[in-house]
């Protein structure tokens, strides 16, 4: 897959808020993800799709309702895609709130390797 491909079709996944499709169809097995620090809730730098799911897994267990998710055009430079995205949703114990980020992927070989977000 090219990454214009690739590109496409992480915006329309994360438009529908669908990681795990994301996940199963366009990312490497040791792909890397980079948060922008280091929570209790969260590594700064999860290693391997295993690891990377579980994470997804507990972040889509905190979200109650995802009320809008807006999601940039991506830019593609040779193997890099990126674009902003902001979820409006409501965090169980948290309360409604916004989250705007830089996304930013690397791929090769048809594959997302890395994935960094930006707040």
């Amino acid at each position: 897959m090219e990454t214009q491909e690739i590109a496409e079709k992480l915006v329309n996944y994360c438009k529908r808020a669908d990681w795990t499709a994301a996940h199963d169809t366009l990312y490497a097995k040791d792909a890397i993800s980079v948060e922008p620090f280091e929570t209790p809730d969260y590594e700064k730098e999860t290693k391997g799709m295993d690891a990377i799911n579980k994470k997804g897994e507990k972040f889509n267990s905190s979200v109650e309702k995802y009320h809008q998710i807006d999601v940039s055009n991506p830019l593609v430079s040779g193997n890099s895609i990126a674009f902003t995205m902001t979820m409006d949703m409501s965090v169980k114990g948290k309360g409604r709130m916004k989250s705007p980020e830089l996304c930013v992927y690397e791929c090769k070989d048809g594959k997302i390797i890395a994935e960094r977000f930006f707040m």
